[in-house]
């Protein structure tokens, strides 16, 4: 599935691998474990309801402890395709579920980032979607 979307390249009018006699018919997922503890996140302008600005999934495995045994983010809106948030799922796994620790992971992904001058603003806002989001998820019963 990371496969799927593509970037633009130089045939920008293609957002998926797909060939043009391909066709899905069915998606098949596995099973998780904590996929009961997960979140969707979308943020979008008031006026709009088709995109999202920035959009954050997140599923977290929790311990009895609190403490952080496995996570999955992606963020949307954010690149020309859904982006894995592997830096921050790195600085999850072990540590305590609490806004420091969501505030740490959001800061890891996004240190990389680069902004252009019409959207900027998005490195902030997936910043404060992916601790919302975790902080959602962490609240959520097990």
């Amino acid at each position: 599935m990371t496969d799927f979307h593509r970037l633009p390249g130089d045939t920008p009018e293609r957002d998926t691998n797909l060939k043009p006699d391909e066709l899905i018919i069915a998606v098949d997922l596995p099973t998780m474990p904590f996929a009961t503890r997960s979140h969707y996140l979308k943020v979008r302008d008031r006026a709009s309801y088709a995109f999202a600005l920035v959009s954050v999934a997140v599923a977290l495995d929790l311990g009895s402890n609190k403490k952080i045994n496995a996570a999955r983010l992606a963020l949307g809106g954010v690149a020309h395709k859904p982006w894995r948030a592997n830096a921050a799922e790195k600085k999850l796994i072990g540590q305590e579920a609490n806004e420091k620790t969501f505030r740490a992971a959001a800061e890891a992904e996004l240190a990389p980032a680069k902004g252009y001058k019409y959207n900027s603003f998005k490195i902030e806002l997936a910043k404060r979607a992916i601790i919302r989001a975790l902080s959602t998820v962490a609240a959520m019963g097990s």
